[in-house]
């Protein structure tokens, strides 16, 4: 794995579920991180206040992604903050509510569409210029098991968002490899103890889900913050436009 020590990140939807391990694990690896959140206040000042006591610098900065002017002033903040960018994680997104096609309305899907693409392509292109003056940088999309399957009943909003996630991951790669900057993905699957499975995922639901996975076992948001941490960390590496699997092996593309 690459050396994160002293690397400078923004993570999106940092103050809480896979956002917060994410964090975590950065902070742990030696990178100084600028913390985004919505409405997850608390979670990103303990963290804000982890990467102090670790030695890392570390802030947090509230916006609505799915606005373009928050977006961009977003990671204007933060580069100002870390003094440059080195890492993206775009981790900001959501199910939102789960509804069938004859439930879908514009709004809805308007909606979901925002807060899972439109808040990546924002950031991201506020964020690439600092990576071409660099000469390089790394960025990691968070997709989902739903963008490789379909998703479960009533999230077809969202599996189509976070297949989307998908080729905007092989794509970017293509047009940004030339000028340094790495382009990957993970799709995690059952992942337990966030907020997005406790709302939005029965008990049985997840239980059903379990006895199907090799594993025998769901995700921790550790099991992400892991991979995440090594696709972001290959500074010098030969990996872009990759999306990593992590469902237990339930799925495999």
């Amino acid at each position: 794995m690459g050396n994160l020590k002293g690397k400078r990140a923004l993570v999106t939807g940092g103050g809480q579920g896979l956002g917060e391990a994410i964090v975590r694990h950065l902070l742990e690896a030696g990178a100084h991180v600028a913390i985004h959140y919505f409405s997850s206040e608390s979670g990103a000042q303990a963290l804000k206040q982890q990467g102090e006591k670790l030695g890392c610098r570390a802030e947090i900065f509230k916006a609505d992604l799915t606005k373009e002017p928050e977006a961009a002033a977003l990671v204007q903040k933060a580069a100002e903050f870390l003094g440059g960018l080195d890492v993206l994680i775009n981790n900001a997104g959501d199910l939102v509510q789960r509804r069938k096609l004859n439930e879908i309305d514009t709004a809805f899907w308007e909606r979901t569409v925002a807060i899972n693409i439109n808040s990546m392509l924002w950031v991201t292109q506020a964020a690439t210029p600092i990576f071409v003056k660099a000469k390089e940088g790394s960025i990691v999309n968070l997709s989902s098991i739903a963008g490789r399957r379909g998703g479960s009943l009533g999230s077809l909003a969202y599996a189509t968002a976070k297949g989307a996630v998908l080729t905007w991951t092989r794509a970017l790669a293509l047009e940004l490899g030339s000028l340094g900057i790495r382009v990957n993905a993970v799709a995690p699957g059952l992942i337990l103890g966030t907020r997005f499975h406790a709302t939005h995922t029965t008990e049985a639901g997840a239980k059903k889900i379990v006895e199907s996975i090799p594993l025998g076992r769901a995700g921790t948001p550790d099991d992400v913050a892991r991979a995440v941490v090594y696709l972001a960390s290959e500074f010098d590496g030969f990996i872009t436009g990759a999306t990593l699997d992590i469902n237990g092996g339930v799925y495999s593309a």
